[in-house]
This record gives C-alpha cells, sequence and structure tokens, in this order.
C-alpha cells in the first residue's frame, strides 16, 4: 500500500549536536531547522557531527522539524 503523504527532502549542513540525537541543520535555502535521526541511521550507529552534509525528508505541516535521512561526504 503506498501512502499518499508528501515528503519533501533537503539537502543541508549540521551546525550543532544538540542533546538525545537532535542537531541543529542549516538547509540550501537558509532556514535553519531541528531534526532527529532516522531510525537506520539509529540501528547502524551512523556518527552525524557538526559540519556534515546531510539530506533531511520534512512534513509539508510543519517546516521547523525535520529528520536526517542520509549523511554525505
Amino acid at each position: 500500500m503506498k501512502s499518499d503523504k508528501k515528503i519533501l527532502r533537503y539537502n543541508g549542513l549540521v551546525l550543532e549536536a544538540l542533546p538525545s540525537t537532535h542537531f541543529k541543520v542549516k538547509l540550501d535555502d537558509g532556514r535553519e531547522i531541528t531534526a532527529h535521526l532516522a531510525g537506520k541511521l539509529r540501528l547502524f550507529h551512523i556518527r552525524i557531527l557538526p559540519g556534515d552534509k546531510v539530506t533531511v525528508e520534512m512534513s509539508p505541516y510543519d517546516a521547523t522539524k525535520g529528520r536526517i535521512v542520509y549523511r554525505g561526504k
């Protein structure tokens, strides 16, 4: 069953590590959001540090929060 939800994906840069796997991320369009790690990144202990390029999924309903789904180089 395919979901009809629209997920927005943005690229960004991690600015700061916050407690409990939350991060402050600056998106390419200039916005700053708070993002948490997706389950697979947590499961495989992917380490995210300030300065990493990441891909963030966001809901169209809340533009201040997101989920980090990929860590770039």
